[in-house]
C-alpha cells in the first residue's frame, strides 16, 4: 500500500508527515533533532496524563472567558480527555532530554490534541484552520508555564506511587520488628562489639529511618501543587485574558483531584526550580538510608560460616561461576547500585537548577527527565528489596545469642557496679586469655555472684538496661 502524507508547514519552512500519525512537523522536528538519550516521552505515560489535564483546564477557561469558540474548546476538551484516559501516548515520540525547554514536549501535547479534534469535529488531520495547535490548543499558554505545571502535577502522582512503595517497606521492617523481638544480639559500633540488643529493635530502627522519610516526602510533595498556569512567557501573562490564571487554576484542581494554588508572584514562579532540588535533595536522602540499610543486611548475613551469620536473606540465584553453594545477597547490593544512580542525578538536578538563566530555567527537560528515572528506580528497588529480601529474612537466634555472652563488648553492664577501670581490666584479660567475662567476674574474682550475673545478664535487662548499683 502506498504511504499517505500530509504537508505541514511552520515558520522554517514545509515537511511530509505520516498522516497516520497524530502530531505534526515541531514533534517532527524534535525527532529530527533531538537522538539523546532512547528513551521518548511515551516513556513516561503519568506526564503525557499531566499534559491532558493542563490542556483540558485552559481549554475550559478559554471558553468560560469567551477566548475560544465552544465547539473548540469541546474539541479539546475531548481530545485531552483521550490522554488522561491514557490513549494515543505512542504519539508522543520526543526524547526526554531536548534543547528549548520543553516546547517540542507542549507542541507534541498541543499537535496531538488539535489532530485528534479535527478528527472528532470531522475534519482530516492538519486542516488546522479549523483548530490549531498554537491558537487553539496553546491559547493563552506558553510552555513556559503548560511544562512546569504538567511536569508537577505528573511529579506529584508518581511521588504518591513511590511513597506507597517505601510506606509498604517501612511496614515490612517494622514486622520484621515484631517478629525478631525475641532475639539477643551484640550491637556494633565501629565494628566493633558494643552492648547487647535486640534484632528486632535493630529492625525496627530501619523501618523508623524510612517512616520518616515517608513524612518528609509527603510534606515536600505538598509544594507541587503550586503552579504558575497563566504566567504564559515569563510571567507578566502576556497574551492571556484577565481572570484566565485563576480560573485555569481552580479547573486544573477540580480536574485533577489535587490541592492546586496559583503561586503569588508568576515571574519567580516562572524560573524557579527550587520544588524539584527539594525533591531530588529527599530522593538522595532516602536512598543513602535505604543503602546503609542494605550495607547493614550484607554483613549481618555474611558468612554463612566465617562471618556474622545473624540473619538469612531468602536465596535468590547461585551467587558464583566457580565456587560451587555461594549464594550472594543479590537484592541489597542491586539496591545499593540503585542508590549510586540517584545519587548521581541529584547532582545533575542540582547543575540544571543552577544553571537558570534570567527568566526562564531551560534545563527542566533533563531535570524531568532525571526526576522520573529516579523516582521509577528506586520504586523498583524498593519493591525488590521488600518482595524478594525484606519479607523472607529469618534469624539465627542461637548464632545471635552465642555472640553475645563470649562477646566482651557485655562488661559495660558492669560499670557502674565496678566502674570503668575494673571493668577495662576485666576486659583486657578476657581479650587476651581467651576467658569469658562470666569466667573472670563470676567464678574466678568473685566481683558478683551468680544470682547477680543471671539478673544483670538477663533478657530483658539486656533490651531495656535499667541502671544498677
Amino acid at each position: 500500500m502506498k504511504q499517505a502524507f500530509r504537508i505541514e508547514h511552520d515558520f522554517l519552512g514545509e515537511k511530509a508527515i505520516d498522516d497516520s500519525v497524530y502530531y505534526g512537523i515541531q514533534t517532527l522536528r524534535a525527532i529530527e533533532n533531538f537522538h539523546i538519550t532512547g528513551i521518548p516521552l511515551s516513556h513516561e505515560p503519568i506526564f503525557i496524563r499531566a499534559l491532558g489535564y493542563v490542556k483540558k483546564a485552559a481549554a475550559m477557561a478559554n471558553r468560560d472567558l469567551g477566548v475560544l469558540p465552544a465547539d473548540v474548546a469541546d474539541a479539546i476538551i475531548y481530545a485531552s480527555n483521550k490522554l488522561i484516559n491514557g490513549a494515543y501516548a505512542d504519539q508522543f515520540p520526543t526524547d526526554m532530554i531536548q534543547g528549548g525547554a520543553g516546547t517540542s514536549v507542549n507542541m507534541n501535547a498541543n499537535e496531538v490534541i488539535a489532530n485528534l479534534g479535527l478528527e472528532y469535529m470531522g475534519h482530516e488531520k492538519g486542516q488546522y484552520e479549523f483548530l490549531h495547535p498554537n491558537n487553539h490548543v496553546n491559547c493563552s499558554q506558553s510552555t513556559n508555564d503548560a511544562y512546569p505545571t504538567a511536569f508537577r502535577i505528573a511529579l506529584y502522582f508518581k511521588m504518591n506511587e513511590f511513597i506507597y512503595a517505601l510506606d509498604a517497606l517501612q511496614q515490612s521492617f517494622a514486622a520484621k520488628g515484631s517478629e525478631f523481638a525475641p532475639v539477643l544480639k551484640m550491637g556494633r559500633t565501629q565494628l566493633q562489639d558494643a552492648v547487647p540488643m535486640s534484632l528486632g529493635d535493630e529492625f525496627n530502627a530501619f523501618a523508623t529511618t524510612l517512616r520518616e522519610d515517608v513524612q518528609r516526602l509527603r510534606e515536600i510533595q505538598a509544594l507541587l501543587t503550586e503552579v504558575n498556569m497563566g504566567a504564559t512567557a515569563i510571567g507578566t501573562a502576556i497574551n492571556a485574558p484577565a481572570g484566565y490564571p485563576e480560573l485555569v487554576t481552580q479547573y486544573l484542581g477540580e480536574i485533577t483531584g489535587l490541592p492546586i494554588v496559583l503561586a503569588e508572584d508568576l515571574i519567580e514562579a516562572t524560573s524557579d526550580t527550587g520544588a524539584f532540588v527539594l525533591v531530588s535533595g529527599m530522593m538522595k536522602r532516602t536512598a543513602i538510608k535505604l543503602s546503609k540499610i542494605c550495607n547493614d543486611l550484607r554483613l549481618l548475613s555474611s558468612g554463612p560460616r566465617v562471618g556474622l551469620h545473624e540473619i538469612n536473606l531468602p536465596q535468590m540465584q547461585p551467587g558464583s561461576s566457580i565456587m560451587p553453594g555461594k549464594v550472594n545477597p543479590v537484592i541489597p547490593e542491586v539496591v545499593n547500585q540503585t542508590a549510586y544512580y540517584v545519587i548521581g542525578a541529584d547532582l545533575t538536578i542540582t547543575m540544571a537548577a543552577e544553571a537558570g538563566q534570567l527568566q526562564l530555567n531551560v534545563m527542566e527537560p533533563v531535570i524531568s527527565f532525571s526526576l522520573f528515572n529516579m523516582l521509577s528506580y528506586l520504586h523498583h528497588a524498593v519493591d525488590t528489596l521488600r518482595e524478594k529480601c525484606v519479607n523472607g529474612i529469618t534469624a539465627n537466634e542461637e548464632a545471635c545469642k552465642q555472640m553475645v555472652m563470649n562477646s566482651i563488648g557485655i562488661v559495660t553492664a558492669l560499670n557502674p557496679l565496678l566502674g570503668y577501670e575494673a571493668c577495662a581490666a576485666i576486659a583486657k584479660e578476657a581479650l587476651n586469655t581467651g576467658k569469658s567475662v562470666h569466667q573472670i567476674v563470676v567464678s574466678e574474682k568473685q566481683y558478683i555472684s551468680q544470682a547477680q550475673w543471671d539478673e544483670i545478664y538477663s533478657f530483658e535487662n539486656m533490651i531495656h538496661p535499667r541502671f544498677m548499683n
